[in-house]
């Protein structure tokens, strides 16, 4: 029995028959992190001590005979822009280098409490901002189908590491496809949950209205499962919503899946095309019914995106400043210059791209111009999608216009980079769920197919996602 290979299911009916101990599950994935993680650059931090201290504590529980949760004894990585008490997040940027977290964030508290083991922290672009991991201020994260191309972004080292069995499983975040996109590219599971499903305190912030936090998983059931954990209410988020998810009763046969016409235009990768056409060609002859539908305002989805996404960035990133945590410049003369300097040093050129832009446009005489533009066109986006789920229940679509391009490829070309959003941000602009579900690839590299659905209709996309999975 290979301990790395095994699902969330199989790993807890593995522990429930005493075929091996999550102490030995535990150092198995710590071993295989520290064999093959230095080509492959996952983590940033491993909490080797945590986690084995938290696979102990499983153990007592399980040897007890007692009755213990799906998650209890089995190892994950988190995205280190989760805060996890005792530990660093660096949020993937000098400016937090040394900063260790004094309090769990809610999605870790839950996970702590269905007793899951935490193997370390995975490497993210800088704040969560890009689209392929090399926006990192410490390394690059490498795709362990082609060590030569990126892993996705910005939750790279999330996916990297449930794809090259560094980890069971993992918690990344959204905000325009960061958790789909990686998925995608590395060949896994990831499930962008409905804006509020999920908690976002303790998530370290770049946009506030868009970000949320969400599983990257082998399975549908693994992803499921996850997101059973983590979802609900919480007091300490006000966007939270008090949700209990239930299995769908979702019929195949019948059900209406709309493909938009503006996601198979040009710029699509013909293969990535053909890999999505068969997929929807299978599903449809199974029962499925396939009406094409317009999704007419995805032309101003990007600069939309990133007129919302700067300006957030540019308040939320404003508490970085030298004085209450963080990197502090110390031979500074002034408070002024302790700013200037702190955050010319602590800020990558991401950050810096994104606060400029963000200020510029919330700035007199341009807010009307840009940001309260930029929002009647997102009411536009998500109008959109209103009026397409009243003739479909889901939608299919590519999760990006091609596989994973290489490392160095696209980075001195921004606008190239936002360009791979084009897919799933529309997603996030309007607070709807979605997920990525490997369903192909070219050559070794992975294809994923998007499942787009209705507000809090997580279980329909999910069931969906599980019904394709067994097709393949």
């Amino acid at each position: 029995m290979n301990l790395l290979e095994l699902t969330i299911k199989e790993a807890h009916d593995g522990l429930k028959k005493k075929d091996f101990s999550s102490t030995e599950l535990t150092r198995a994935y710590l071993s295989e992190i520290k064999k093959n993680d230095k080509k492959i650059g996952a983590y940033l931090n491993l909490t080797e001590d945590l986690a084995l201290s938290q696979a102990k504590k499983a153990d007592e529980i399980i040897s007890s005979g007692k009755d213990f949760e799906f998650l209890a004894g089995i190892p994950c990585s988190v995205k280190d822009a989760i805060l996890v008490e005792g530990e660093k997040c660096t949020a993937g940027s000098k400016i937090l280098e040394n900063y260790v977290a004094p309090y769990d964030a809610t999605v870790i508290k839950k996970l702590k409490s269905k007793g899951a083991v935490i193997l370390g922290k995975t490497n993210l672009d800088e704040f969560a901002m890009g689209v392929s991991t090399e926006n990192s201020a410490f390394k690059v994260t490498k795709n362990p189908n082609d060590l030569n191309r990126v892993a996705g972004g910005s939750s790279g080292g999330s996916a990297a590491s449930v794809a090259s069995k560094e980890a069971c499983y993992s918690l990344g975040s959204d905000t325009g496809g960061s958790i789909r996109l990686p998925a995608s590219f590395c060949g896994v599971v990831g499930l962008n949950p409905t804006y509020g499903a999920v908690s976002r305190s303790g998530l370290v912030a770049m946009a506030s209205s868009l970000d949320q936090i969400g599983p990257i998983a082998k399975t549908v059931e693994d992803a499921e499962i996850i997101f059973k954990a983590i979802s609900g209410k919480d007091p300490l988020d006000a966007t939270s919503k008090d949700y209990n998810f239930e299995k769908s009763n979702l019929k195949i046969e019948g059900l209406k899946i709309g493909i938009p016409k503006e996601y198979f235009t040009d710029g699509i990768d013909p293969e990535v095309k053909k890999i999505i056409e068969n997929i929807i060609k299978k599903a449809k002859e199974r029962g499925v019914k396939i009406i094409e539908i317009s999704l007419p305002n995805t032309e101003y989805a990007i600069a939309c995106y990133y007129i919302i996404v700067p300006s957030e960035v540019s308040a939320n990133l404003a508490r970085f400043d030298g004085i209450k945590y963080g990197l502090s410049n110390k031979s500074s003369k002034d408070l002024f210059e302790v700013y200037l300097k702190s955050r010319g040093e602590g800020f990558g050129p991401e950050p810096k791209r994104r606060i400029l832009v963000g200020t510029y446009a919330l700035s007199s005489g341009y807010y009307d111009e840009y940001y309260k533009k930029a929002q009647e066109i997102r009411n536009l986006i998500r109008e959109d999608f209103i009026n397409a789920f009243k003739k479909v229940d889901l939608i299919f679509s590519p999760v990006s216009p091609i596989p994973a391009f290489k490392i160095g490829e696209k980075t001195n070309d921004p606008l190239s980079m936002y360009l791979m959003d084009i897919y799933t941000c529309p997603v996030k602009l309007a607070g709807i769920p979605a997920i990525s579900l490997p369903v192909g690839k070219i050559g070794n590299l992975p294809v994923g197919l998007q499942i787009i659905g209705n507000h809090f209709q997580e279980n329909n996309i999910l069931s969906m996602a599980s019904f394709i999975e067994k097709m393949l």
